[in-house]
């Protein structure tokens, strides 16, 4: 067995490197798009099975590699469906006029390096959240973690501020325009407000929980951000993750779940 792989690592040209190269870069530029999302899983998934695919079809076992290879066939319908907000994500970037320059592979390996940032300034939405409730002023508070949320920033107005309690306050004010939508903080910097999310289409909530709750729980099961949520009737702080929902905490609770959720990123 040992004889029959010398000669494969003889016989390396460089484009079989080149090839190698670019096959790694363009999975690496999939999982940016997808990092952070629940369809990573699924495109990891589907990676796992073409990877025993190969292999099995190496071995010479015709029968499993057969039922492998119609599940790769139809499978690449599926990942056409499931992946058709990402794939036309990507298709834009490349096509756009300024994809191949030296400032856009910078982009590209600096993300190799670090997540985005960890919530430093986690006192002032805590500060922010605990006033609103008091005065009964809704709010809908995303936070990113690995995911960026850049499609659902685009939705938004760009605010690209210093987190300050006094800013959340004002931009969730009745009478500011901005107020209705979410507030999105990514890179601990308040990035966008009056975000449009997707809505939960969970039947068994609670009939107490309005649409900011549903957004929320929403915009948690596509990826793995954090929401905050206070509700305009009650005052009541919620905290979302993972598409599950703890209604009813206290402001220094809020802090000890950001504070286990942003150490736990770090």
């Amino acid at each position: 067995m040992i004889v029959t792989f010398i000669p494969l690592f003889l016989h390396i040209k460089i484009l079989d490197v080149i090839d190698v190269f670019l096959v790694a870069l363009l999975l690496f530029s999939l999982y940016q798009l997808l990092k952070g999302t629940a369809a990573v899983n699924i495109f990891l998934g589907i990676l796992a099975i073409f990877v025993i695919w190969r292999l099995v079809k190496w071995l010479q076992m015709d029968l499993l590699s057969d039922l492998l290879g119609a599940f790769t066939s139809v499978g690449f319908i599926a990942f056409i469906v499931v992946f058709q907000p990402e794939i036309r994500k990507f298709l834009l970037a490349v096509g756009s006029p300024g994809f191949i320059t030296r400032s856009r592979f910078k982009s590209l390996f600096s993300k190799m390096q670090l997540e985005n940032s960890s919530l430093a300034d986690i006192d002032p939405v805590v500060q922010a959240c605990h006033r609103m409730s008091h005065s009964l002023t809704g709010a809908l508070i995303v936070i990113a973690r690995k995911n960026d949320l850049s499609e659902f920033k685009e939705t938004g107005l760009a605010v690209d501020a210093i987190i300050s309690d006094q800013l959340i306050e004002s931009i969730f004010y009745k009478n500011n325009p901005m107020h209705d939508g979410a507030l999105i903080i990514s890179d601990n910097k308040i990035k966008t407000a009056r975000c449009i999310l997707p809505v939960s289409g969970k039947m068994d909530l609670p009939s107490e929980f309005g649409l900011r709750h549903r957004a929320a729980i929403g915009i948690t099961e596509r990826n793995d951000s954090i929401a905050i949520i206070v509700s305009e009737q009650t005052g009541r702080i919620s905290y979302c993750r993972n598409g599950e929902l703890s209604p009813d905490i206290k402001a220094s609770g809020l802090k000890t779940m950001l504070t286990e959720d942003f150490s736990e990123k770090r």
